[in-house]
């Protein structure tokens, strides 16, 4: 049971790092992290059977961050969209140093 559940975790984080390293869409790309923190959290829940509830209770602080990251995220994505028309991380450089 707890094998089934951290096997699939680590093939959900997997698709996720293949995703942000591979697509150029920065949707893609923001959705793809997304997919990664509730990788985490199925471990964290996998995991809280048997060390004990402390792994839930960081279910929620991963959560919150993924939260604020969704809103902040999706801003700038938005402010990126209105003034490149585009969501393609390639046809911008704002961001780089």
């Amino acid at each position: 049971m707890i094998t089934d559940s951290l096997v699939l975790s680590a093939l959900l984080f997997v698709i996720g790092t293949l995703g942000v390293l591979i697509r150029r869409n920065a949707i893609i790309m923001f959705l793809c992290i997304e997919l990664m923190l509730n990788a985490v959290n199925l471990t964290f829940v996998a995991l809280s059977r048997l060390v004990g509830i402390d792994g839930q209770l960081f279910v929620f602080f991963v959560m919150t961050v993924a939260a604020a990251e969704a809103a902040v995220g999706l801003a700038i994505i938005i402010s990126i969209f209105r003034h490149y028309e585009t969501v393609d991380v390639q046809s911008f450089n704002l961001l780089k140093w």
